[in-house]
């Protein structure tokens, strides 16, 4: 939560109910976790939606196992929701969890091993297990709550699969929605928007469908409301404008029917899939098409081929379909056919982690490609960024005739949070295409001396014919090597890259514009950076941060900002060396990817840290870290 004070209770006052007590809060961070399939993550994105319709910020993070189906009852199979409400805006996912609903102590087990659950965490905690028929499963469920409670965690046993089975045949297919009852009265929530949001989630499947959940819905509130003897309340401002809550992907496909880019080429890749099934659902209505390929280079090669007759064309993948992708886009470079390429970043290399986040593809973003293949990067920071990226993508790719790649991840992909609801702009659209006839001796690469721009040609335009290639071609895209042709159209397409850099502002600081620290990051660690930043601003530091959006051109005056604080680090989701290691010195410490690039741009002594553990980076675990530099010691990878 941005400048947010340190979390404590502001009251605890009687609730009105004999017993029981309501205790108002700034925030907390709940997680919902089950075994895949039980409907934990619809319970948590629910939860986020309801506080966030009360007008609560609310931020919530998925989380998924990296096996698709992991066996039931494993610590490691924990698939779930951890949803941070607050009562001002909140941008991350947050610290430790305050309070946890675990439908089996063995995914709860892989939380507390992770060192995710808050210390005195309250833990609701299905009790069918005590009494299991299979005395191994009853004695390991015994164990693990015993040694929860000396753990000091406050254990409340909840009988939801007795409870469920009131209401419906299945409990495992209906304990996500009596855990949301229960939550709803745990934390205040209005239980007709709670109503309205099960309506609404399960609309398509009809009355049905809806009826049962409301009862248990219902059952779940009543029994906390009777059974529970604490309450919370986050203080809520209904919001005096419209807003939308959806996740990254879901903002990244309504941005492309912002765009007014009409086909969207891909294969399915986790954790972009979402991106394009969103699309598969809606783009028809407005005349757009999806194309599923049988391949990521088959999508990509068909989105070029969209884009050179035409249209601005979207692919949309993860990194090893980026990968594959690579010659491909190196086609759209050499043509300077307008392409937009989404890379929703995940851990890697290889098949990696699928499901975890990562910020490792910058630099084959940026660098990626045989010979030199200037490419526009930029990275959203928030779901809000997410909509208006691929806006300014698609202005971009068809200006300047270029590919531009956007990188989102894991985190932005699957996390929810509440922005006001676009107001459309015509200004979003692209003109109508140019089909006029060419003049006469205006040839299809006539590059612009100072910008390298050159006008998009259309197959079929009058006077326009030529042959397009991927070899290197001069003016009239007639295949040459000659060494000087050669050298002018790579000079052309680079000039590009210098063109828009000239039109990017600079950003702003966050924070004291000058002063000991700067922090400068990208994409999804906005949020937690900022977070960690104000925390050690309200004790006396002069810190500051700066978050990039275009990592390829970067915009000017960086340096400048540099050079106004005594130290500056970057912190990212990729890999760098820790200068802590016996075997690290300066001559071989390998530099996280943003902080290489400053290097090199700048010439100033930029440090760096970074986790790659496969979830987002805490705001404490930053703050720790630049508590650590501003000491003068050593970063700690």
């Amino acid at each position: 939560m941005k400048d947010a004070p340190p979390q404590s209770p502001l009251t605890a006052a009687a609730s009105g109910h004999a017993g029981r007590t309501r205790t108002t809060l700034r925030e907390h961070i709940i997680e919902v976790i089950s075994d895949s399939g039980e409907g934990a993550q619809r319970c948590g994105q629910s939860l986020g939606a309801i506080a966030a319709r009360m007008g609560n910020g609310i931020w919530t993070v998925e989380i998924i196992p990296a096996e698709i189906r992991p066996p039931a009852r494993s610590i490691a199979g924990a698939s779930g929701n951890r949803i941070r409400i607050g009562a001002e805006i909140v941008t991350n996912g947050g610290d430790e969890t305050d309070l946890v609903v675990a439908f089996n102590e063995q995914v709860l087990l892989g939380r507390v091993r992770a060192g995710e659950l808050k210390p005195g965490c309250i833990i609701l905690l299905e009790s069918m297990w005590r009494e299991h028929a299979d005395p191994g499963i009853a004695q390991g469920y015994v164990e693990t709550h015993d040694r929860l409670v000396e753990a000091g965690y406050r254990v409340l046993e909840i009988p939801m699969e007795k409870a469920c089975k009131e209401i419906v045949k299945d409990a495992r297919r209906g304990k996500n929605m009596f855990a949301l009852g229960m939550l709803c009265n745990l934390y205040s929530l209005d239980l007709q928007l709670a109503r309205d949001q099960i309506a609404l989630a399960f609309g398509k499947k009809g009355a049905s469908v809806i009826e049962p959940n409301v009862k248990l819905l219902e059952a779940g509130y009543a029994w906390a409301e009777v059974n529970l003897d604490f309450q919370f309340s986050i203080p809520a401002e209904r919001a005096r404008e419209p807003r939308v809550v959806v996740n990254g992907n879901t903002a990244l496909a309504l941005g492309v029917l912002a765009s007014g880019m009409e086909i969207c080429a891909m294969y399915p890749i986790t954790p972009a899939t979402s991106a394009s099934h969103y699309l598969s659902d809606v783009f028809e209505k407005v005349g757009g098409v999806v194309h599923q390929a049988e391949d990521e280079i088959s999508a990509c090669a068909f989105a070029i081929g969209a884009s050179y007759a035409g249209k601005c064309t979207v692919t949309i993948t993860s990194g090893p379909g980026y990968s594959l992708k690579q010659e491909a886009i190196g086609l759209a470079v050499m043509g300077e056919i307008p392409l937009v390429v989404v890379n929703v970043q995940r851990g890697g290399p290889s098949t990696g982690q699928p499901t975890k986040v990562e910020q490792g593809d910058a630099m084959a973003a940026i660098f990626g490609s045989h010979g030199d293949a200037p490419k526009v990067v930029m990275a959203p920071a928030t779901i809000e960024e997410c909509f208006y990226s691929m806006i300014t993508a698609r202005k971009i790719a068809e200006t300047f005739n270029m590919v531009v790649v956007v990188l989102s991840d894991a985190s932005l992909a699957t996390s929810q949070q509440p922005f006001p609801r676009p107001k459309f702009s015509a200004s979003w659209m692209a003109p109508p295409i140019d089909q006029s006839t060419v003049p006469d001796g205006l040839k299809p690469y006539d590059w612009d001396a100072a910008t390298g721009l050159a006008r998009r040609f259309i197959p079929g335009q009058p006077g326009g014919m030529h042959t397009l290639t991927g070899l290197a071609h001069d003016r009239a895209s007639h295949v040459a090597y000659d060494p000087e042709i050669n050298q002018e159209s790579i000079h052309f397409r680079s000039l590009k890259l210098a063109a828009l850099q000239k039109t990017l502002r600079t950003p702003p600081v966050f924070g004291d514009p000058e002063g000991e620290l700067l922090v400068i990051g990208w994409g999804s660690t906005k949020g937690a950076i900022e977070e960690a930043v104000a925390g050690l601003r309200a004790e006396g530091h002069k810190v500051g941060s700066l978050h990039l959006t275009f990592l390829q051109p970067m915009p000017s005056g960086l340096k400048e900002i540099m050079q106004r604080f005594r130290r500056v680090m970057t912190v990212e989701g990729n890999w760098c060396d820790d200068p802590n290691d016996e075997l690290i010195d300066a001559s071989n410490r390998r530099y996280s990817a943003l902080a290489t690039l400053l290097r090199a741009r700048t010439l100033i002594d930029v440090d760096c840290w970074g986790e790659v553990k496969g979830q987002p980076i805490k705001p404490r675990a930053i703050r720790e870290v630049l508590a650590a530099q501003l000491k003068g010691q050593r970063t700690r990878a």
